[in-house]
């Protein structure tokens, strides 16, 4: 299967850490969704060179790897994974999916659910448990 030509753009400009090749994948007019935390989103590509300008000063080997990806409807869902080293030495994971509206092989929006990967031992019972009292276990 080839390989979306969008997704393709934006994963070789952040794996080249060229922040505005990123930016140059985004119309002016983008709309950032996250569902998970509704403040988070934004509209406009200044956020979006602030975001990976800070991102990648903070990461400075960041990996970006596009685990899968399907088109459906107009949308181009992608699973991403990015690894790395941060400043202080700690390890970078962070993975999810990324559902973009793409017009004239630019992104005009995104359902954004890339999230750091946080490595505990909580079980499936306990974590729903936490979540709905009486729920889990």
């Amino acid at each position: 299967m080839a390989r979306c030509p969008f997704l393709t753009r934006v994963l070789e400009a952040t794996n080249a850490h060229d922040v505005e090749r990123i930016v140059g994948c985004f119309t002016p007019d983008y709309v950032n969704e996250t569902p998970c935390h509704p403040a988070r989103g934004f509209v406009g590509t200044e956020q979006v060179r602030r975001n990976w300008t800070g991102i990648l000063a903070a990461v400075p080997d960041l990996v970006a790897s596009l685990l899968r990806e399907a088109v459906v409807d107009g949308q181009v869902w992608s699973e991403w994974e990015m690894t790395g080293t941060r400043r202080d030495g700690s390890r970078h994971l962070a993975r999810g999916v990324m559902v973009f509206r793409v017009e004239d092989d630019r992104a005009r929006s995104c359902r954004f659910y890339m999230e750091p990967v946080v490595e505990d031992r909580t079980s499936a019972g306990a974590f729903v448990a936490s979540l709905v009292p009486g729920g889990g276990q």
